[in-house]
C-alpha cells in the first residue's frame, strides 16, 4: 500500500476529473512517472495561470481532457508544486492524498502550511 506524506495510507485525490499519473484517482507514482505526479492539489485560478505561464496549460480543454477549474483536485508534479510555492502561487494540498514520494522534492512543513481544509464527511443514515 502506498503511503501519504503523513505516514498513513494514501487516500483518493479525485475522480471528477479523474486524476493521477495512472488515472486511478490517486497520486500514485512509479518508475515511469518521470514528472512525479504526487501532490494532491486543490487548484486555484492563480495556480492555473501560473502553470500556463510556465508552459503547462491545465485549464484549456482538449481531446480527452476537459480542462481544470478552480476547486478541482489534481495530482500535480512535485517539482511544479515546489516551483509554485517558491513563486508564492502554490495551491492547497490534501495531505492524506499526497504521496510520500513528494517529500523528496518538498518539505512537509511547507505542505502543512498549504493544507486544504478538511472535507465534511457524508452524514450517516439515521437508524
Amino acid at each position: 500500500m502506498a503511503k501519504n506524506v503523513l505516514g498513513g495510507q494514501l487516500e483518493l485525490c479525485g475522480r471528477d476529473p479523474l486524476t493521477g499519473f495512472y488515472r486511478d484517482g490517486c497520486c500514485n507514482t512509479g518508475a515511469e512517472d518521470l514528472g512525479v505526479h504526487t501532490v494532491c492539489a486543490v487548484v486555484t485560478d492563480d495556480f492555473l495561470a501560473f502553470s500556463k505561464a510556465r508552459g503547462n496549460d491545465l485549464s484549456t480543454p482538449r481531446p480527452g481532457f476537459l480542462g481544470l477549474h478552480a476547486g478541482d483536485r489534481w495530482c500535480l508534479c512535485a517539482p511544479r508544486w515546489q516551483e509554485a510555492f517558491e513563486a508564492g502561487q502554490a495551491p492547497d494540498v490534501v495531505l492524506e492524498a499526497t504521496h510520500a514520494a513528494t517529500l523528496e522534492w518538498v518539505r512537509l512543513e511547507d505542505l502543512q502550511r498549504h493544507a486544504a481544509p478538511p472535507q465534511p464527511k457524508e452524514p450517516k443514515e439515521a437508524r
